[in-house]
């Protein structure tokens, strides 16, 4: 069997990948994550993924390498990972009583294939107030995290609604899409 390699430091990504069951090592893809002038998010997320996985295939002949990245898109903008608390908050504020469009997308490179596919999550946000705001953030410290909001714990409670058809899009590797990839790749899940 090809090693597998995600190209993530990303705690999130490799708990999603290591529920597939298949051995992989996690190497940092050192790639350089500005976006260009008019970058939408969604073009943003690709290219990301695609250079991440371009990134380490290059030090590992052979291997099969999944890249990945997540852009929070709130009108047309790109909302990154916030890094500290008065980011988040501002975040917070700006997203609150509105429709956040997650971008997630993971890219595959091994011998003879380079892929991309992308999943959207449509995120309502309820309307949020300030002592909310304040008691989430000191709960669930959500500063490496795109848009400010952990799914999977606590942030649940700040949202109204999300519409996905990849249930694990949202935390920051769509394993469907993912299983999918792999098996282009030669590698199957089931196996």
């Amino acid at each position: 069997m090809p090693q597998l390699i995600l190209a993530s430091t990303s705690r999130y990504r490799q708990e999603l990948l290591a529920r597939l069951r298949l051995p992989f090592e996690a190497v940092a893809p050192e790639v350089d994550e500005t976006a260009h002038p008019g970058e939408v998010p969604a073009a943003l997320a690709e290219r990301l993924a695609l250079a991440k996985a371009r990134a380490v295939a290059g030090t590992r002949p052979g291997a099969i390498v999944l890249g990945s990245d997540q852009v929070a898109d709130l009108g047309g903008e790109a909302i990154g990972k916030p890094g500290n608390h008065e980011a988040a908050v501002a975040q917070l504020r700006r997203m609150s009583g509105h429709e956040v469009i997650f971008q997630t997308a993971v890219a595959v490179v091994a011998p003879g294939l380079a892929a991309i596919e992308r999943a959207e999550v449509r995120v309502r946000f309820r309307e949020l107030s300030e002592a909310a705001i304040e008691h989430y953030l000191r709960a669930d410290q959500p500063y490496d995290c795109a848009g400010s909001a952990k799914v999977e714990s606590l942030g649940i409670a700040l949202l109204q609604a999300v519409e996905s058809d990849d249930p694990t899009a949202l935390i920051g590797l769509p394993l469907i899409r993912t299983c999918a990839l792999l098996r282009r790749a030669g590698l199957e899940p089931l196996a």
